[in-house]
């Protein structure tokens, strides 16, 4: 019998664990992925702690998952997939191709999204299936470790900007410098924004310069984030990359006649906003979700393209329950993965 390791927790909040799983035949309509990396997201929390309904136990988490398809099931190859090929699985994990946004082609708005790690186990493991649907192509500029990340973290800001009003020129906000954000002022960058960086802490200034930022607001110097992004003649995109509702809220002013907020930084927190504050300026506020798998593919395409790359550190499987609680706290910068081999 042939086995692989997967991470696990047995039972809500509960610690990660090691276990050994026979190793399974993909079904009609999927692949076996040989999982190479898979990023540790935010997100993993709400199924771990089973925050979510439907999450079921052992539950095994993981949505920025890249490896290599090992074997396919019936039909996979129609989709013009085959053996050997580099993939990434993000959080657009597969669609039901029936309900009323996938039947208008917004998949990503599937009423019954798989989402890995929730809908089935995730890529905190050696190998694991995955409907074919959900695949996107890793270019092969890319490292297994950076395009993990892309596979959410990085289609989540790349769609969050490209699906916005903004036009090259434009004046981008781009509010957080963690694992989203500094994607987010990369991709900015890249796109032809002229681009303003918001964190807390005046040291964080040279970071914001070396992503490619134009400007930059430490929110914590006593001015007000809105009148510093007025000062610069208003904002036409904030892309809220930070779970933060009040810091969220504080750029609202900030925006330029017709602005636009994008909120793609999660908080159950509500946000401050006033009806006069969006009326007085015709402003617009919306949230954004991650992005399909070709969408996902396109992140990482534009991202080899321009040199683009998640700043990463990297542990191996077993050392999960560490990048995990790094996760939790604060204490990784950026993105943490986990690798095999």
């Amino acid at each position: 019998m042939s086995t692989y390791r997967v991470a696990q927790v047995r039972a809500a909040g509960g610690p990660f664990e090691l276990a050994e799983r026979e190793v399974p035949e993909p079904g009609t309509g999927q692949v076996r992925i040989a999982v190479e990396a898979c990023g540790v997201c935010h997100s993993d929390a709400l199924f771990v702690n089973a925050a979510v309904p439907g999450v079921t136990f052992p539950e095994v988490p993981g949505h920025e998952v890249a490896g290599r398809v090992e074997a396919l099931g019936a039909g996979a190859a129609d989709w013009g997939w085959q053996e050997g090929d580099r993939v990434a699985v993000g959080w657009f994990g597969g669609s039901c191709f029936h309900c009323e946004p996938c039947r208008r082609g917004d998949f990503i708005l599937c009423t019954a999204l798989k989402v890995p790690g929730w809908a089935y186990d995730g890529g905190f493991a050696e190998k694991m299936l995955a409907p074919v649907d959900a695949l996107a192509r890793i270019p092969d500029a890319l490292s297994a470790s950076d395009a993990g990340p892309m596979a959410c973290a990085g289609v989540t800001t790349y769609n969050g900007l490209r699906r916005s009003s903004a036009e090259p020129g434009d004046l981008v906000a781009v509010l957080g410098l963690g694992g989203l954000g500094h994607l987010g002022v990369q991709y900015a960058v890249a796109m032809g924004f002229e681009t303003v960086a918001i964190a807390r802490g005046a040291e964080k200034a040279d970071f914001a310069k070396q992503l490619g930022a134009h400007h930059y607001v430490d929110s914590t110097s006593g001015t007000p984030v809105a009148e510093s992004l007025q000062s610069l003649g208003g904002a036409d995109v904030v892309l809220a990359t930070a779970g933060n509702s009040p810091a969220i809220t504080a750029t609202v002013d900030g925006l330029a006649p017709r602005g636009e907020l994008v909120v793609i930084g999660a908080d159950s927190e509500p946000m401050g906003i006033s009806p006069f504050q969006l009326i007085m300026g015709a402003r617009v506020v919306r949230g954004h979700p991650s992005g399909t798998s070709r969408e996902v593919q396109d992140t990482m395409e534009f991202s080899a393209l321009h040199g683009i790359r998640p700043m990463t550190e990297t542990v191996p499987l077993e050392d999960v329950d560490g990048a995990f609680q790094r996760m939790l706290s604060g204490g990784a910068r950026f993105r943490m993965v986990l690798t095999n081999g």
